[in-house]
């Protein structure tokens, strides 16, 4: 059965019965459910089932885990059994004899796989399936699943392979699990959907194509196969980008090195606490302070306190909101005597609403005229179709007859050639301790890049388990890369990259293979403190391997200063201020609401659509914090979180959850102390290593703008790595002085010359004193004659202002060597501000140009202070 199951049994008044005499509970593959809510929910459920098996026998059932993927195991022997009880470990160890190999293309890897390379990865992956009995093909993502499967049919037949993701029914699973169990089936193409607990039989090969983002994950992936005795495990991994390669090769390592992902497990998750007190008090009541003692006994709650806890029950009690919109109550709560007592539809609602897998707001597909339930697609793919449509699911080209309230029906479009449909959701980050082993990885091969190159791509091919052509690539790339930046980044370098767009903006590129946890906590707080440095707000991504920035043309910063912008003490304030306006923060709230049963998914028996689930959760929302859905004019300070249980819990779920905000700091620290190294780095055109952020997918953006609008767009990326990295790095001198050379204006009349005046504020007259159109020093004596135009001594020369300037000058070292007839309006009123404004007029037209290049071209010496400290640069000029 399932956590769910069993938690449906425990709160039905039957199932409760059925379960008294339970003896014996087994958890299997007890390691996927430790890291996240299922497990959490699934302890409190074990500890109601105890209370109902010590009532009727005076013992508790024993508990059994296994899992051949686990570590610390002593945490997970605590996460079984809980706080009060003892447990005895058997450690088998989980290293196995395993055959793996990295496949790679004969065409070189890019930031994204073209559709030729595609094309060669299905043609080994059909060549490799036709040569074994049964494989599995391991992808990401539900739309990967259906069209790598549906890639293979073409190839091999559609009765030879099929699709198996969670978007199925579970019937339809269920079908092509039994059919590739009994041999009718050559490949299933599958999601994590077929990782654990499901029978398929024996499996002689199982492929990987792209990374599986975790050592676990991989193993248990790959230990589907070889199950007979006397076999091995066979797996092939498939990398379909460079970065990709460098994992796998990453991942071969760590798993040859018997190394394993850390498993951390939820604290005392609030949402699933509630659900499960409206479980329990629904099904007989309880004295306050022997439910909370009841549910301590679970490992992820004992550390829960009181005062959490008393938060939540009031919850329960009182609702959440006021009036119309508001969230009921679900229990009665006697603060006199601390009895809880269900309300008339607590059980109802937590039966028809339990569970912590988050509602996505999928529609259902239902095949016509059966009313077949087939599997479901993302709201938004539904909306944007319409009836004729063809699509792809579960490898069955389905054609769409018309649109219901939460429901697509289909009928069976014959093969008709069909679109795949799309599934929003997070993509899985990498682990801490396979990002480890990348940054490792790195390291130890730029360390040998100035060795043999022939010794070095022999020991890579042995240490990845891949071909020559894959180490040769590797090679090459990281090669390139430390060329382009002049060190690899890796565990121990971060190296911050900048370079400029074909409009001008400014992108900056923070080289940082933490995985997409930390990268996403680290984009958030360095966007904050650029919001709050120059009051802008930046586009930004984050994916394992890097952090993207994008700027406009009008700003500009000293690049080294970008180290200073975060560090350990304000990293948590930065991003927690950042969260409330993204996206993660209502999500994850909407989550947290429907686990704790106030936002609930089923409404006398029917299900409520999706879109009125969001409306429930932002009513909600409105009630509890208002400031954050509120007209922002109206603020006056910042926002602070309220005092809610759920908010807290919502918080802490994007900070440590969604993000890593603690070994991100953990990172900073280790900056501090030397152990990481910052480098600085400006191209002229974006490194190999840059390319893959520039080019991410959606989910690694940390703002709200669409694609069509993403600054990244207006950058040139040229296909393979450069032929000599080193000139990424390298500013010709004699482009800069031709394009300084276009910049200078040029006029031809006085007029023309007063407008460069104005424009960049001090003309020098031995700069000018001749031009291809003629003389600067006629067309000045003009302008000043008709009181347009002053001068002052500087030496052996004169500066020319314009007499709209002349008040933003008067505390120079020497004033205007004639007076102005009339001095209209100053233009620039406050020095700091003028200082600003001459400095970005000049820029314009002086290329390559430092913070302190005007300095001497100013008729008095630049303002001695530092760039941070600087109005054109704190202004984001």
């Amino acid at each position: 059965t399932t956590p769910e199951s069993l938690y449906l049994l425990l709160t039905s008044a039957r199932g409760r019965e059925i379960l008294r005499p339970v003896r014996t509970v087994i958890v299997d593959e007890i390691h996927a459910l430790a890291r996240d809510r299922r497990g959490s929910h699934l302890t409190l459920t074990l500890e109601r089932l105890d209370h109902v098996v010590r009532a009727e026998r005076g013992t508790v059932p024993q508990r059994v885990g296994l899992s051949a993927t686990q570590r610390p195991i002593e945490e997970i022997a605590r996460f079984l059994v809980g706080a009060e009880r003892a447990c005895e470990v058997l450690d088998l160890g989980h290293q196995r004899d395993l055959e793996l190999h990295i496949e790679v293309p004969p065409s070189d890897l890019e930031a994204v796989a073209p559709k030729e390379q595609m094309g060669e990865l299905y043609d080994r992956l059909a060549e490799l399936i036709t040569e074994h009995r049964t494989t599995l093909v391991f992808v990401n993502t539900r739309a990967q699943s259906e069209r790598v499967a549906h890639k293979l049919v073409e190839r091999l037949g559609e009765d030879a392979v099929a699709s198996h993701h969670g978007s199925l029914s579970k019937e339809r699973r269920l079908r092509v699990e039994q059919r590739l169990k009994a041999g009718d089936l050559k490949a299933l193409v599958a999601t994590a959907s077929l990782e654990l607990g499901i029978d398929v039989g024996s499996i002689d090969l199982v492929c990987q194509v792209g990374t599986p983002r975790g050592i676990a994950t991989f193993l248990q992936r790959v230990g589907r196969s070889g199950h007979a005795l006397g076999l091995r495990p066979h797996g092939r991994l498939f990398p379909t980008t460079r970065d990709e390669l460098i994992e796998c090769a990453a991942l071969v390592r760590a798993v040859r090195g018997g190394r394993l992902d850390r498993i951390y497990q939820p604290v005392a998750p609030l949402d699933v606490l509630a659900q499960q007190i409206v479980a329990e008090v629904a099904c007989e009541e309880w004295r306050e302070d022997d439910l909370y003692a009841l549910f301590r006994r679970a490992a992820p709650y004992a550390s829960l306190e009181r005062e959490s806890f008393d938060e939540i029950v009031e919850m329960l009690a009182t609702g959440i909101g006021e009036g119309a919109g508001r969230a009921a109550p679900l229990v009665h709560r006697d603060r006199i005597n601390g009895v809880l007592r269900p309300r008339r539809a607590a059980r109802l609602t937590a039966i028809q609403n339990g569970g912590t897998i988050p509602e996505l707001g999928d529609y259902r597909v239902v095949a016509d005229p059966e009313g077949v339930f087939v599997g479901t697609v993302n709201e938004d793919f539904a909306m944007e179709s319409q009836s004729g449509d063809i699509f792809l699911l579960g490898s069955t080209s389905w054609r769409i007859s018309r649109l219901g309230v939460n429901t697509v029906h289909v009928t069976d479009a014959g093969g008709a050639p069909p679109t795949v449909p799309f599934w929003l959701g997070e993509a899985p980050g990498r682990t801490l301790e396979l990002s480890e082993e990348v940054g490792r990885l790195r390291r130890d091969i730029a360390a040998r890049l100035d060795g043999d190159r022939e010794e070095l791509v022999l020991w890579l091919a042995e240490e990845a388990a891949t071909s020559r052509v894959g180490a040769e690539q590797m090679v090459d790339y990281l090669r390139a890369t430390r060329d382009g930046l002049g060190v690899v980044p890796s565990d121990t370098d971060v190296v911050f990259e900048r370079f400029f767009d074909d409009s001008g903006g400014m992108q900056l590129v923070v080289h940082a293979p933490f995985g997409m946890r930390i990268n996403r906590a680290w984009g958030l707080a360095l966007r904050k403190r650029f919001c709050v440095a120059f009051d802008f707000e930046l586009q930004a991504a984050a994916n394992d391997d890097a952090i993207l920035l994008s700027s406009g043309p009008q700003h500009s910063w000293p690049l080294e200063e970008a180290f200073e912008w975060v560090n350990p003490r304000n990293v948590e304030q930065a991003v927690h201020s950042s969260v409330f306006y993204i996206p993660m923060f209502p999500t994850r709230w909407r989550w947290n609401t429907t686990r704790a049963l106030a936002v609930p998914r089923m409404r006398g028996g029917k299900w409520v659509p999706p879109f009125v689930q969001r409306m429930r959760a932002d009513d909600l929302m409105a009630a509890v914090f208002p400031e954050q859905v509120g007209c922002q004019e109206h603020m006056t300070e910042p926002l602070s979180l309220p005092d809610h249980p759920l908010m807290h819990q919502t918080m802490r779920d994007c900070l440590f959850e969604a993000m890593d905000v603690e070994n991100l700091q953990h990172v900073l620290e280790r900056v501090e102390a030397g152990e990481i190294r910052y480098h600085a780095k400006d191209t002229v055109e974006p490194s190999p290593m840059a390319h893959e952020i520039i080019t991410g997918k959606p989910y690694t953006y940390l703002d709200d703008a669409p694609i069509e609008e993403r600054r990244t767009r207006a950058i040139t990326l040229r296909r393979g790595l450069p032929e000599n990295a080193r000139d990424l790095a390298a500013l010709d001198a004699d482009a800069i002085a031709a394009v300084a050379d276009e910049a200078w204006p040029q006029p031809r009349s006085a007029e023309e010359v007063h407008d460069t005046l104005l424009g960049v504020v001090a003309i020098d007259e031995r700069a000018v004193s001749t031009s291809m159109d003629g003389d600067w020093t006629d067309w000045f004596e003009e302008l000043r004659a008709a009181g347009r135009a002053a001068a002052i001594e500087t030496g052996d020369s004169r500066v020319w202002f314009p007499v709209e300037q002349i008040a933003a000058k008067k505390n120079s070292s020497t004033a205007p060597r004639e007076p102005a007839r009339r001095s209209p309006p100053s233009m620039c009123p406050h020095e700091r501000s003028c200082r600003a404004s001459t400095a970005r007029r000049r820029v314009s037209v002086c290329c390559g140009a430092t913070w302190r290049s005007p300095a001497s071209q100013q008729p008095r010496t630049w303002p001695s202070e530092s760039p941070s400290a600087s109005p054109m640069w704190s202004t984001g000029s």
